[in-house]
C-alpha cells in the first residue's frame, strides 16, 4: 500500500534521522527506556490543569502494580460518580511508564471529561510474557472492585491503550469476557499490536518502517516472548482468540506508515464480523506512535479529541 506522510509527520521522522539518536535493537532495555523517555519532552505537548492527580499501588501477587489517577475539572457525574478510562501505555512492553504517556493521559481525561487510570505493568525482558497481561487483568480487576472508593461508575468502565498497550486492551476484554468480569463499556485500541506471527503485509513494506522500524519491532517480541510458541497463545496475540463474539464496542486508530496497521485494520474487521460496535479513525499520512506527539503533529490533538468525544457518547 503506497504511503505518503503527512508535511509534518515527514518533517519529525527527518528530525529524528537527523538527531542520530541509536536504533532501539543496538542499546540495552534500559538504555532503550532513557532515550525513550527524554524524547517526551520533544514530543509531548504543554499538559493540561486537571483538578487532581493521585498516585496508586495496586495490590497484585508479586507486590505492588504502580498507576496514576487523573481527575479533568470538570468530570461527568451521575450521583457523584464519574466513567473512566483504564489506560495502558504503549513502547513494545520493554520502554514506556507513567510519565511517558502522562500528557496523553491528561488530555484523555479532559477530553473524555472523565477520571483515566494509567497502569505502570511489569515490563520484559526482566518480567517476560504474560507479565504484563496479568498486570493488566489485576489491575483492572482491582480497580472495577474499587470503583466506588475511585470516584468511578463501575458501570461505564472503559479500557484502552497504544501500541502494546492495545494489545493488553484486546487482550483484557477477552480476558474479563470469558472470566467473571468485570463488565468493561468500551475498549480504545491505536494503533493495537494483535498477532505476533507479523505476517501481513505492513510488516514488510519499506513505507512502513518509520521510527517502529521492523527491525525494532522484532526486538521488542524477542524481549517480550519466551519463545515461538507464545505468537499462539491468544494472551500474546489476540487475533488468535478463538472468537471475538460477546466483546465491548471499540475504537480503533491506525496509522499508515505502521508495521501494525493491516493487523489493526483486521482485528477491526474481524470485530465486526462477531457483531461488535466498532468505530474505526485510520490516519494514512502519520506514522507510528503519532499519537502522544501532540507538541509537533497537529493530528495526534485531533487523535485525542475524538477518542475523547467517542467515550463522552457513552453518557
Amino acid at each position: 500500500m503506497p504511503v505518503v506522510l503527512d508535511p509534518d509527520a515527514a518533517a519529525v521522522y527527518k528530525a529524528f534521522q537527523e538527531a542520530g539518536r541509536p536504533a532501539y535493537e543496538t542499546l540495552t532495555a534500559p538504555e532503550a527506556r532513557a532515550y525513550y523517555s527524554q524524547a517526551r519532552f520533544a514530543t509531548n505537548p504543554e499538559p493540561p490543569e486537571l483538578a487532581r492527580v493521585t498516585q496508586l499501588a495496586i495490590p497484585a501477587p508479586h507486590g505492588v502494580i504502580p498507576a496514576r489517577l487523573y481527575v479533568p475539572k470538570e468530570p461527568r457525574r451521575h450521583d457523584g460518580l464519574s466513567p473512566a478510562l483504564v489506560f495502558f501505555h504503549g513502547g513494545g512492553w520493554v520502554i514506556g511508564d507513567l510519565d511517558s504517556h502522562d500528557v496523553v493521559c491528561r488530555q484523555l481525561a479532559v477530553e473524555g471529561a472523565l477520571i483515566v487510570i494509567s497502569v505502570d505493568y511489569r515490563l520484559a525482558p526482566e518480567h517476560k510474557f504474560p507479565a504484563a497481561v496479568e498486570d493488566a487483568i489485576a489491575a483492572t480487576k482491582w480497580i472495577a472492585a474499587n470503583a466506588h472508593d475511585l470516584g468511578i461508575d463501575a458501570a461505564r468502565l472503559s479500557i484502552g491503550g497504544d501500541s502494546a498497550g492495545g494489545n493488553l486492551t484486546a487482550v483484557v476484554a477477552l480476558a474479563v469476557r470469558d472470566g467473571n468480569g468485570p463488565a468493561i463499556a468500551r475498549q480504545v485500541l491505536i494503533y493495537p499490536a494483535t498477532d505476533f506471527a507479523m505476517t501481513h503485509g505492513s510488516h514488510s513494506e519499506p513505507e512502513t518502517s518509520v521510527l517502529l522500524t521492523h527491525s525494532v519491532i522484532r526486538w521488542f517480541r524477542d524481549h517480550y516472548l519466551n519463545g515461538a510458541a507464545d505468537i499462539h497463545d491468544w494472551r500474546a496475540s489476540p487475533a488468535r482468540a478463538a472468537s471475538l463474539i460477546g466483546l465491548p464496542p471499540a475504537y480503533v486508530l491506525t496509522a499508515g506508515a505502521d508495521p501494525l496497521r493491516d493487523e489493526g485494520n483486521e482485528y477491526a474487521e474481524r470485530l465486526k464480523q462477531a457483531g461488535v460496535p466498532v468505530t474505526t479513525k485510520h490516519y494514512p499520512g502519520q506514522f507510528h506512535g503519532f499519537f502522544t506527539m501532540g507538541k509537533l503533529l497537529r493530528e495526534a490533538n485531533v487523535a485525542v479529541r475524538e477518542i475523547g468525544a467517542w467515550l463522552k457518547a457513552l453518557g
